[in-house]
């Protein structure tokens, strides 16, 4: 499958955490979901592939070329963070000026119809706009230079389930030619199994997997049971494993399988909450 971005192997020490040999890759035609608790090195990973903070170690290719040996790249990168990093002054008329002259590929008329469409009022400043405006006009100014890649750092957080859901469908358009690519970290895990193609897990400094969304959805399952069921579960069945106070949740690779081989046991469907939350909360399986 050709890629827009590979990761591989990125690594970035500071003191009390590592960023250890990250890999995943943004397929075209693929939105990635970038999924782990605070500080587990999403914001790091995403900085050190953009070039924003130098890695120790591994590297970051864009259609097969770096940022370092292709600058020109960059022009094909949309980028949003959390928060807009533009002056509070400015308005959005105004940024679209601004970065008419900045990007060779930038479409005027695009910029217009995303503001229209997300009715941003063009003549006020951004320190006036609401949280929600300010993620769109972000999305906007990303967007509206054609990028064949967009990387989104929390863009979506703290905006309410309607902004949210409007958002999305842009994002799952501009996928949609199969041309494009998104890689989206987000804490937000209703917009990951509503958007995401693949969803890949960074748990202190480490990416555990990246899978499909739809092998984590449709196969893999959380079985809750007492110490008795536990006991017989072979290690070899389990991925991670957690004690609650009545029973134990343990996250399974192949529920249809594991309901076969137990069939007094109660399998529900994992979801990425559940999947986060085993990993990161729970024992894993050696």
């Amino acid at each position: 499958m050709e890629t827009l971005l590979e990761v591989n192997g990125l690594t970035k020490a500071y003191p009390g955490f590592t960023l250890d040999h990250v890999s995943f890759a943004v397929p075209k035609g693929a939105i990635v979901g970038l999924v782990g608790a605070n500080g587990a090195g999403k914001s790091t990973t995403i900085k050190a592939m953009l070039g924003l903070v130098n890695p120790d170690e591994g590297s970051a290719s864009f259609w097969g070329q770096s940022l370092a040996q292709a600058p020109a790249c960059k022009e094909e990168i949309g980028v949003v963070f959390d928060g807009l990093n533009f002056y509070q002054t400015l308005t959005p008329a105004q940024v679209g000026r601004i970065l008419r002259a900045a990007y060779r590929r930038w479409d005027d008329a695009l910029y217009k119809e995303y503001i229209q469409r997300f009715a941003l009022p063009l003549d006020k400043e951004i320190r006036q706009l609401s949280k929600g405006m300010k993620a769109k006009l972000g999305i906007a100014a990303a967007l509206a230079h054609r990028p064949r890649l967009l990387i989104l750092d929390e863009a979506t957080s703290g905006l309410d389930p309607v902004m949210r859901d409007d958002l999305l469908d842009v994002f799952l358009d501009f996928v949609q030619d199969e041309e494009h690519g998104i890689l989206m970290s987000s804490h937000i895990s209703s917009d990951l199994e509503k958007a995401a193609d693949y969803i890949a897990l960074i748990h202190e400094g480490r990416c555990l997997f990246t899978r499909p969304k739809d092998e984590l959805r449709y196969r893999w399952g959380v079985v809750r049971c007492g110490a008795a069921l536990f006991g017989r579960i072979d290690p070899a069945e389990m991925l991670a494993w957690r004690r609650e106070t009545c029973q134990y949740d343990v996250l399974v690779p192949d529920k249809e399988a594991f309901q076969r081989r137990h069939k007094d046991a109660v399998v529900d469907s994992a979801t990425i909450d559940d999947i986060l939350l085993l990993y990161v909360k729970g024992e894993r399986a050696q």
